[in-house]
């Protein structure tokens, strides 16, 4: 009996070794395609665990070889004094508590798109632990919150696009500014889908690289109708992986897969950070 604990400990050992593995492996491709690139868009789906873990270990990455590091996240704006709050914190409970506690976080899960998680946290939680070991790292929200008949307009990614441009004219000589954002927002190129420019499409004069996060399979969060949230099965890739793009009217310079996506640890009004 105790062999096959033994077993079965060394298992799920072995599993998430490799799963770190795989995520060290994607960043290595990123940073060796993005090269000097000094402005990195990451398009993801929101809602994994996954997608967090990957732009951690970017992070931590771009740290650990002395480079100035932006983290731009989709938040609104205004949550940018209760992050810079918790950053220059000790990451006490009572600090965790204060930036958790904001209207932002607190709303139920199946009432949003995914981007409120654990997993989020734990991100922000590793960029303040860098800057208290003394690395020059930042982190802020560059999304807004617009009037409801400003829907589809375009003035959302509009006014994206202001913020991230600020924060890359900002930055310095050997900074990277690593923006992680939805994945139609983070496009260089208009899809049919959509009327207008998405962000990244209004950002292509900066010295910038984007990358299409996507997974062999695994489970999402989707949103279909507004308050219709909710898990989803993704479908199955056996291509290559990374892919490069080079055409002129490309919607990502690089596409990479990850083993698989699960389901992030959603936040609601009665969960704990």
């Amino acid at each position: 009996m105790h062999s096959i604990f033994r077993w079965t400990a060394a298992l799920l050992l072995a599993l998430g070794m490799s799963a770190n593995a795989h995520a060290d492996d994607v960043a290595v491709q990123i940073r060796q395609h993005s090269g000097d690139h000094r402005v990195i868009v990451l398009g993801e789906l929101h809602g994994t665990r996954e997608v967090p873990a990957l732009l951690r270990e970017l992070m931590e990455a771009y740290a650990a070889g002395g480079a100035p590091v932006r983290l731009a996240l989709e938040l609104p704006t205004g949550e940018n004094p209760a992050l810079a709050t918790y950053m220059s914190s000790a990451g006490t409970a009572e600090a965790r508590a204060a930036l958790r506690g904001t209207k932002y976080w607190t709303v139920r899960s199946r009432m949003h798109d995914g981007r409120r998680s654990e997993e989020m946290l734990d991100l922000i939680e590793a960029a303040r632990v860098l800057r208290a070991q003394g690395r020059d790292v930042q982190v802020f929200g560059f999304d807004r919150v617009l009037p409801a008949e400003m829907a589809g307009t375009g003035a959302r990614d509009r006014v994206m696009a202001e913020e991230v441009r600020a924060r890359a004219e900002a930055l310095p000589k050997n900074g990277r500014l690593l923006v992680l954002t939805g994945n139609v927002h983070g496009m260089r190129a208009q899809p049919r889908m959509i009327a207008y420019p998405p962000m990244t499409a209004l950002l292509k004069d900066l010295d910038l690289y984007n990358v299409r996060i996507e997974a062999r399979g695994g489970e999402g969060w989707g949103c279909t109708a507004l308050e219709h949230c909710g898990v989803r099965q993704l479908p199955g890739y056996a291509g290559e992986s990374p892919r490069r793009d080079a055409d002129t009217g490309r919607s990502y310079d690089l596409w990479v897969w990850l083993p698989r996506f699960s389901v992030a640890r959603l936040l609601d009004r009665d969960s704990a950070w």
